[in-house]
């Protein structure tokens, strides 16, 4: 019985050829246009995650600051002053821990033999690379033990490289720092840089040479990289200093914490609404294909009237004329929603990548925005077609399979 109405579905798509075409290319075209949309979103949300990614998504840092609140004997104004027993306080009531590195900032004088910079000189832990993402380019970063021998070595970042040494091979290559020789044992590729930002024209030492250019009994920052509750872990942080430090834990300027992970969650749930916004607009331009549709099916229906009757005669039951304009709605629908859905596979490629975060940053490709055609976009997108084809297919099929079988061979 199906495939009699199947085919009974197919031959009256064929004897109205243009009308159908007309009808599944709109239909086409509002199933790739819900794809593509969603496809966009999803793109959005990819390249937000990329770019936090490039400095590690689970990475916190916490510098000190200033009290605003009394706390206890203490008034407000404080400088809280952080130093290595607070690397060691959070290193023990947090085993979330995977790296972690006291950090010390410092514009300083670089130069070689022909060229003369002021740049951000920064001295931390060998881990900072991995905290940070930091990825060798040529050399490596510097090791454990030269941090512990105050070992005069540096890394580069990729554009300080450039002004030095025109993009030069440059491992054990001399250069002065505030007057200090340093020998270059690395330099990391190109990170995201925004502007005038200096990210990729800073210097990095091992954390105890930087004693030689300032005083590190006061840390400047402290990074961690961890697994687990974001939350929890910045929570345990504050309330661990606080309690070191003599301040308030509800006082956040007392001590700076950057969780990329809070940044990162704010900007996914804008995502999120985002794609169900595209995902909604994609469904009213389905919509309005599958009025067309509707139309095209009550158009069918008065020109059949006389089919029906005969059909109805001859023992149809209102099942049978109802399955029949449902199959042939649904046909139509089923071939329009593959035609789109590979025309949206064909549009993603042809786009390509779609300018975004490149446009106001260096070396930020990788946060531009790509159409992604995700399974579960194209789960959204069928569940979205079938619902608009029955929905747009029932009106005429009820209508059909209600006629009076009478009048229905009277009408000319």
């Amino acid at each position: 019985m199906l495939k009699d109405i199947l085919a009974q579905a197919w031959e009256a798509m064929l004897f109205n050829r243009r009308r159908t075409a007309i009808t599944m290319i709109g239909m086409a075209w509002g199933i790739a246009t819900v794809v593509l949309l969603m496809a966009y979103g999803k793109g959005f949300s990819t390249a937000l995650e990329t770019i936090f990614a490039e400095w590690g998504t689970n990475t916190i840092g916490f510098f000190p600051g200033r009290t605003t609140q009394q706390a206890g004997g203490d008034k407000a104004g404080v400088q809280v002053r952080l130093t290595l027993d607070d690397v060691d306080r959070v290193s023990a009531v947090l085993p979330e821990i995977v790296h972690i590195t006291p950090a010390e900032y410092q514009s300083a004088p670089v130069q070689n033999d022909l060229h003369t910079y002021t740049w951000t000189i920064i001295g931390s832990r060998p881990p900072y690379a991995d905290i940070i993402k930091l990825t060798p380019d040529q050399g490596r970063f510097f090791n454990g033990e030269e941090d512990q021998q105050r070992a005069h070595v540096c890394v580069l970042g990729s554009e300080a490289k450039t002004k030095l040494f025109s993009g030069g091979w440059t491992v054990g290559e001399s250069i002065r720092i505030n007057g200090v020789i340093f020998t270059v044992v690395g330099t990391v590729e190109p990170k995201m840089q925004e502007g005038n930002d200096d990210t990729n024209l800073t210097v990095y030492i091992p954390f105890n040479t930087m004693s030689d250019l300032k005083d590190t009994t006061y840390l400047d920052g402290v990074w961690i990289a961890y697994h687990g509750d974001y939350q929890k872990i910045e929570k345990t942080i504050r309330e661990t200093l606080a309690a070191a430090h003599h301040f308030r834990p509800s006082d956040h300027e007392a001590v700076h914490i950057f969780n990329l992970r809070t940044q990162l969650h704010q900007f996914q749930i804008l995502s999120i609404a985002l794609q169900a916004l595209l995902a909604l607009l994609g469904a009213f331009t389905l919509g309005i294909a599958g009025v067309g549709l509707m139309n095209i099916m009550l158009v069918s229906v008065q020109q059949r009237t006389r089919e029906i009757g005969v059909e109805k005669a001859l023992g149809a039951r209102r099942r049978h004329i109802l399955i029949q304009f449902m199959a042939e709605a649904l046909a139509i629908t089923g071939v329009g929603g593959v035609a789109g859905i590979a025309l949206s596979f064909l549009i993603s490629v042809m786009v390509g990548r779609i300018t975004f975060y490149s446009a106001i940053a260096k070396h930020a490709e990788a946060g531009d925005i790509r159409l992604i055609i995700s399974p579960s976009s194209l789960i959204v997108a069928t569940v979205i077609l079938v619902i608009t084809g029955l929905v747009s297919g029932m009106i005429p099929a009820i209508r059909a399979a209600n006629l009076d079988p009478i009048e229905a061979l009277r009408y000319e």
